[in-house]
């Protein structure tokens, strides 16, 4: 399953698998479908309401079709009920919430990849472009990705027993935060499942040059000492 690296404003790296063409797809005819039967309800609705006024027909059926996937990937955060049945999302891929803009554009090259090119360069740049992203993710610097469940890490459950044996070497733990002892342990996390070494080495540095310390640990084992010292120094603190 090809993958995507999200760097995260924390200059974290998170991993997820790039939601796959057939993935894309469904989601897109249910969209239709959910556009179909709108369409055939409004339309009997209009007719049975005897309604002439063209205008009235545009905009009770035109509007909703060209600005469908626009307004729910805004309000949906990257989602459109489609998506949302396929577990699947639109990202950013510098880690930051894709803006308003970002879904414009990705809205207004979909006219391109899907109408103008009937869907198959959209296809092909989805398939063998390696990070999953037609035309508009190109231009706009997103993807859509498959939702995994994140296992929620709290401070309180990443901590060493204070009965552990157990001799702290940084004392200067104490200045950091329980969100960095966090950050610290998804690196870890990331290292150890993923194998994906980046967040380990970007962390332990910035770890270092906060607390101005230098030791000669890798540094995984240098951030495992920092959980442990944190947790046996901050043991009893509220």
């Amino acid at each position: 399953m090809q993958t995507v690296l999200v760097r995260t404003t924390q200059n974290v790296f998170i991993e997820y698998p790039i939601a796959s063409v057939g993935d894309r797809i469904l989601a897109y005819f249910i969209d239709r479908l959910i556009l179909i039967l709108y369409s055939l309800a409004v339309g009997a609705l209009l007719v049975q309401l005897d309604v002439e006024r063209w205008y009235v027909w545009l905009i009770l059926l035109g509007i909703p079709w060209l600005f469908y996937n626009l307004a729910f990937e805004i309000f949906m955060n990257g989602q459109g009920p489609g998506k949302r049945m396929m577990k699947i999302q639109v990202v950013q891929l510098n880690g930051t919430t894709p803006t308003i803009g970002n879904y414009i554009l990705r809205w207004i090259f979909a006219f391109i990849d899907f109408y103008i090119l009937s869907g198959a360069i959209a296809v092909v740049c989805i398939a063998l472009g390696g990070k999953g992203q037609r035309l508009g993710d190109m231009v706009a610097g997103t993807s859509v990705v498959k939702i995994v469940r994140q296992e929620e890490v709290s401070a309180k459950n990443i901590f060493v027993s204070t009965h552990d044996r157990h001799e702290p070497r940084f004392p200067q733990v104490v200045q950091l935060t329980p969100k960095d002892i966090e950050l610290i342990q998804r690196a870890l996390e990331v290292n150890r499942e993923q194998e994906i070494s980046q967040p380990v080495v970007v962390i332990a540095q910035k770890v270092k040059d906060t607390l101005g310390v230098q030791s000669d640990l890798n540094d995984v084992e240098f951030l495992n000492t920092i959980l442990k010292d944190y947790s046996m120094l901050t043991a009893g603190q509220s």
